[in-house]
């Protein structure tokens, strides 16, 4: 047997794809892990026999049809026997009529009576539910009827004369009530008692009360028609201090309503991005097969972009007009009948972005590692992001057409990052490439659509579209400019379309070649004109019927967003770690480990996840060395991470990110400091007594030394201040050299206090020389937290 016959193999020398062949195997075997794992020979006799099976010729007959010609004999002896059969069946059975003096008897015991063969059982209709049978348990003679009803009669006249003598006294009261001097004490009597059976009446006939997911306090008494303070009262008892302004939960509401004798129903308040996006579910009948999407991530000049070069220029361009292709971000090529969607984006930094958004419109990513140069910090980044957003990874290893390409390199470190080869018993697909030649390329495009095949991504075109905004752009010309991928449904000219906070009909279509569409199903990314403003990349995009009530969505996601910008960000942090565990919505709590060297990054990583419990488990998500970058925030806000640093510090882009998405960054020089305050964050134990107060930072232009005092740090005081005395860090490349003071501060020949931006002064530092132009000084106070 071939030791390299594998699942897709076998699928294609059959004409099945290869979820069949792995059906089969997942039912009567052990499931494969992909459609490139060798088969034994068990498992291909197990295959061989399931489809031989299924796939049976109508008769033996058939085969031998030539060989054998001869009439089949008739059945004489059978034909003789069914009339004798016939007659049997049809004998009559005997006088079974019940005696009428002894109903009961006969009709019980009549199945009993009868032979099962004599049974007309021709005539009789074949139902499962028992015929009716009438049993008289009377002991003998009539019952009178009549004396029943009488007696019936004589009871209701009573009832109706007991009535109206009362209601008569009730009136003979009323008419001698004005007699007397009671009068009005009586009358009050009376209105006590009515006010009563109104009571006794309403507790009969609860009142229905309507309540929504959230109400108000004071809203929920309205509608009970109770006072506000029996309802603050009733909800005192059950625990929950509230005012009449205050709003509480439907569950909270029900309970309360019930106590106080009403009848609940949950009110659905239909909203008007309900009534105008169709969100419902496709029926599994409707969903046709689409084609995947994938986008290609890797490092700087490791080949990504040649690769999307090579694969245009030889599936796209071929036979356009004078081979001008049209850019849009995004396009389609065909391999072996099947079509593939390629997203044209600028590395992980978009495909970061769109899941900051919630976008997760990708099915495959291509990882692309120069042979020549192995595993750098992007590639890493681009594994944890594809990981995160939890889509499969197929490694195109590049530049094989290089003299010192080694592969088996390349494999090698592949696994530190759990991306075991196929090869070596993993199941990450590996594929030896070169962008430069052609070389295994289509090897590399049949890999994406037999993971493709595997995922069996369907997706419904006969419904209106909605997808994701892969770019958007101001043109002079045309206006705002949107590149789209539909993901469900078909787009077609014309269409009112709603993205984000924009909104607009679709005026012209083209694709990647520049052609115009009329329409785009799934899958299909197209760039469009007609919309009122530039939406954002990674923003949902739906086809609405009503264009007016699509404006109004849009002034209410406009009001919605500016009041989320002025409310604080539910993001995680360590001060609020132990109240989200305890109430359950902390399962994983994500940390970004940056560190100065590989060592520590590894060490710290290492001891962060044994801190994992039954409660909350600890998950670094991204560990490299160097400073805290942009991506690093963005890897935070999509995942709901912390970042920690070890002698390393963000850049101003990434300080003012994590400012704006709300991002928890912890500096640490000590491993035990931070292993201890996570812990201990963990417990609820944290109380941090200090925090730092950033005042400003300078860069080192010149360096000199005065005899007598040491080297001296020539400064331009970039931002804030400079402070004398204050706490200090020295950074070479983001990466903290020195923590320590400011020991002297000059401006001339003059000792200052301090210096704002904009000027220049000269610095010293406490016990500390090293120092080279370039160096950038941060200076700080801490300043204690009042408990």
């Amino acid at each position: 047997m071939n030791n390299k016959y594998r699942v897709h193999e076998v699928a294609k020398d059959f004409g099945k794809n290869s979820k069949e062949i792995t059906d089969i195997l997942t039912k009567y075997a052990t499931a494969p892990k992909n459609h490139m794992q060798p088969l034994s020979e068990k498992e291909l006799s197990l295959i061989f026999e399931c489809l031989t099976q299924k796939n049976q010729v109508e008769s033996i007959e058939s085969i031998y049809a030539d060989v054998y010609r001869e009439p089949k004999a008739a059945p004489a002896k059978a034909q003789a026997e069914q009339p004798k059969a016939q007659h049997t069946q049809q004998a009559p059975k005997g006088n079974s009529k019940p005696n009428r003096d002894n109903a009961p008897k006969a009709q019980v015991e009549q199945p009993k009576a009868q032979p099962a063969q004599q049974q007309p059982q021709q005539n009789r209709p074949t139902t499962r539910v028992p015929e009716k049978k009438v049993v008289d348990t009377r002991k003998g003679g009539q019952v009178n009827l009549e004396k029943y009803d009488e007696r019936l009669e004589n009871l209701a006249a009573g009832k109706t004369k007991q009535m109206q003598a009362g209601k008569q006294k009730f009136q003979g009261r009323n008419q001698r009530k004005g007699g007397f001097q009671g009068g009005n004490k009586r009358r009050q009597e009376e209105q006590e008692k009515m006010r009563r059976l109104q009571l006794e009446i309403a507790k009969k006939t609860p009142l229905t009360v309507k309540i929504p997911d959230e109400i108000g306090v004071g809203e929920l008494a309205s509608r009970m028609k109770k006072t506000g303070a029996e309802v603050v009262k009733t909800l005192m008892k059950n625990g929950v201090m509230a005012s009449l302004s205050d709003i509480i939960d439907f569950d909270t509401a029900a309970i309360i309503a019930e106590e106080l004798g009403c009848k609940v129903e949950k009110e659905i308040i239909v909203t008007i991005e309900e009534r105008l996006i169709d969100t419902a579910e496709d029926k599994e009948e409707d969903l046709l097969p689409r084609a995947p999407v994938v986008v290609v991530m890797g490092h700087v000049d490791h080949g990504k972009t040649s690769l999307l070069d090579y694969i245009r220029n030889a599936h796209v361009a071929a036979g356009e007009a004078g081979g001008i292709t049209q850019h849009i971000g995004a396009y389609q090529v065909e391999v072996q009948g099947k079509l593939i969607t390629f997203l044209d984006t600028p590395g992980h930094e978009a495909f970061t972005a769109m899941r900051a958004r919630g976008a997760m419109i990708t099915d495959v990513a291509i990882l692309v590692v120069a042979a020549d140069d192995g595993i750098m910090p992007q590639t890493i980044e681009s594994i944890n992001h594809a990981k995160a957003a939890n889509i499969p990874i197929i490694v195109a290893i590049n530049k094989m057409d290089k003299p010192e390409a080694n592969p088996e390199r390349i494999k090698e470190q592949l696994t530190k990052y759990e991306l075991v080869p196929e090869e070596w018993g993993g199941e990450t697909i590996i594929c030896p490439i070169s962008a430069k030649t052609g070389e295994g390329i289509d090897n590399l495009l049949e890999m994406v659509n037999l993971t493709a095949e595997m995922q069996e991504l369907k997706a419904n075109p006969n419904r209106s579209a909605h997808g994701a905004v892969i770019e958007a752009r101001l043109d002079k010309g045309r206006g705002p400019v949107a590149t789209l991928l539909v993901q469900n449904g078909t787009l077609h000219q014309g269409d009112v379309i709603i993205a984000g906070t924009a909104v607009g009909r679709v005026r012209a279509m083209t694709n990647a070649k520049g052609e115009k569409l009329k329409e785009a199903g799934p899958s299909v990314p197209v760039e469009i004109i007609g919309m009122g403003e530039v939406p954002g990349a990674g923003d949902d995009f739906h086809a609405v019927a009503d264009e007016r009530m699509a404006r109004e969505l849009v002034e209410q996601r406009k009001h919605e967003q500016k009041m989320a910008s002025s409310a604080p960000v539910g993001k995680v942090s360590l001060e609020d770690l132990f109240s989200q565990i305890k109430q359950g919505e902390m399962k994983d709590l994500n940390i970004i480990v940056k560190a100065d060297v590989q060592g520590s990054a590894e060490a710290v990583k290492a001891s962060l996840e044994k801190l994992s419990n039954d409660e909350v488990r600890v998950r670094v998500i991204h560990c490299a060395v160097g400073a805290i970058s942009e991506s690093d925030v963005m890897l935070a806000t999509t995942s709901n991470a912390i970042i920690v640093g070890f002698n390393v510090r963000p850049d101003n882009n990434a300080k003012d990110t994590a400012a704006r998405n709300k991002v928890d960054m912890r500096m640490y020089r000590v491993i035990y400091d931070c292993i201890n305050e996570i812990e201990t964050a963990m417990k609820g134990m944290l109380a941090p007594k200090f925090k730092e107060v950033e005042l400003g930072q300078a860069e080192v232009r010149n360096v000199f030394r005065i005899t007598g005092v040491g080297m001296v740090a020539g400064c331009y005081v970039t931002g804030g201040k400079m402070q004398r005395g204050a706490n200090m860090r020295l950074l070479r490349d983001n990466v903290v050299i020195y923590d320590g003071a400011i020991a002297s501060l000059q401006r001339f020949k003059d000792s200052v206090k301090e210096v704002a931006a904009g000027y220049e002064c000269g610095i010293t530092f406490e016990k500390f020389q090293d120092i080279k132009e370039g160096d950038v000084i941060e200076a700080f106070l801490m300043e204690q937290i009042e408990v």
